[in-house]
């Protein structure tokens, strides 16, 4: 029996995939639990309509992602804290610290799990740091800490 699978399964397949199962399988388990439906025309339609709808919502996001790359390439991002001697800071500059500053200085969101920091920033200084905006699509943008 040919089925669509409506969420991933281990030794099946993956979500939106059409698999021939054992008619017993498909019937006992499958369909009952919700991970699959018949592959019959209307639903193999639904199907093919919801992969072209999510591949236009990938190519949105793609693009949205890319123009924020280009925005973040000008960005020089000014953060002051206090700073002892020799230019080490008090405390460290963490990745909230950074997403905090671009929402207010440049009215831009980005989660602080996106922002890739080697560590935390504990010197006085330029950083070039990286935010992931999309699977591959990397944002990188000047952040300088300026001690008080």
């Amino acid at each position: 029996m040919k089925v669509i699978l409506l969420a991933d399964t281990k030794n099946v397949g993956k979500k939106g995939e059409v698999k021939n199962v054992s008619d017993g399988y498909a019937n006992n388990f499958l369909i009952p639990k919700g991970i699959a439906v018949e592959a019959n025309q209307q639903n193999i339609k639904a199907l093919e309509k919801q992969q072209a709808e999510d591949a236009k919502k990938r190519a949105t996001d793609m693009a949205s992602a890319e123009v924020l790359k280009a925005r973040l390439a000008e960005i020089n991002l000014k953060l002051t804290t206090k700073a002892g001697e020799g230019g080490k800071v008090f405390g460290s500059i963490t990745s909230k610290d950074i997403s905090d500053a671009l929402k207010e200085q440049f009215e831009i969101e980005i989660d602080k799990k996106k922002i890739v920091l080697d560590g935390s920033i504990k010197q006085v200084g330029e950083y070039n740091i990286t935010a992931k905006l999309y699977q591959e699509i990397n944002g990188v943008f000047k952040v300088s800490v300026i001690g008080e």
